[in-house]
């Protein structure tokens, strides 16, 4: 958390700076280990500041604030940051914050109350070398059908994990693939090569649907409040979770079964195993 729906939000809220020229960059003095910056604020500022915001755009989980002169500002949530706009939760956890004129926003800002986010300044060749097809896999939220499908169908690894896996397709993370899978009723411990192409086909539908979904409704706020929009405010799209977070709860689409929790590289994996049997939708095999 944030995954794609929370980050392509943040894109979406970062649009009032487009034509805006940046007049400075603070980095406020806070008493909390400072996040990696690159290059040096010096250097971020000599190339960025009196630049003007051309696009606002989104690969995977990073927010980019692309310039006149070519560069762009990569923002990297990862657990707990937002790429903001104003009224960030906190002030002791403002990070970075660029000041703009000529824009409908006055300032963007990155906040992270757990300082493990990335603020860095990339030309286009450093953009192709860390973001580009070499390194990750095409967006989940937009990927064709076929290529999906091809991409996972002969991977000798479990569903679930092969989801996170980014240089398959980029952005999702675990709690869209914990209701990914529910949707489209595939037990998390499924192998991939194992599953007929039919389910892969419904996997993609669900997955483009999930995705798309919760961008609509500005994402998922969990209990812990982390994720906000923007400006401030909170997500909806927890209000339409099935599995996430809900072990030992009644499932909610069959009404039969109970939601089980187990943990899959090291994360915590939901599912009902009733609506998602392990067995189903094997292919039949010689």
């Amino acid at each position: 958390m944030p995954e794609l729906p929370e980050v392509e939000t943040m894109r979406r809220g970062l649009l009032k700076a487009l034509g805006g020229t940046i007049t400075a960059i603070e980095e406020p003095i806070i008493p909390y280990r400072p996040i990696k910056i690159d290059p040096t604020i010096k250097q971020f500022r000599e190339r960025a500041v009196g630049a003007t915001v051309v696009a606002v755009n989104r690969i995977a989980k990073r927010v980019l604030v692309e310039l006149n002169t070519g560069d762009s500002i990569v923002m990297q949530p990862k657990m707990a940051g937002i790429a903001m706009i104003s009224d960030p939760p906190s002030l002791q956890h403002t990070r970075l914050v660029f000041e703009l004129t000529g824009a409908e926003a006055d300032r963007f800002l990155y906040w992270d109350r757990r300082g493990l986010g990335t603020v860095t300044l990339w030309g286009r060749t450093e953009i192709e070398e860390h973001l580009g097809p070499n390194k990750l896999g095409p967006d989940a939220s937009t990927v064709d059908q076929a290529i999906f499908a091809d991409r996972f169908c002969n991977i000798n690894r479990e569903v679930k994990v092969a989801l996170l896996d980014q240089k398959i397709v980029c952005g999702i993370g675990n709690l869209y693939a914990v209701e990914i899978l529910h949707a489209a009723r595939v037990h998390p411990s499924s192998r991939c090569n194992a599953l007929a192409v039919s389910i892969w086909k419904r996997i993609h539908r669900e997955t483009i649907r999930i995705l798309n979904e919760a961008i609509e409704k500005e994402a998922s706020t969990l209990s812990d409040g982390t994720y906000r929009n923007a400006i401030n405010g909170e997500g909806s799209y927890q209000n339409q979770h099935l599995v996430y977070d809900r072990a030992n709860e009644p499932c909610l689409t069959c009404q039969k079964g109970t939601i089980e929790r187990i943990v899959q590289s090291q994360r915590s994996t939901f599912f009902c195993p009733r609506c998602q049997r392990e067995k189903a939708g094997y292919r039949v095999r010689a």
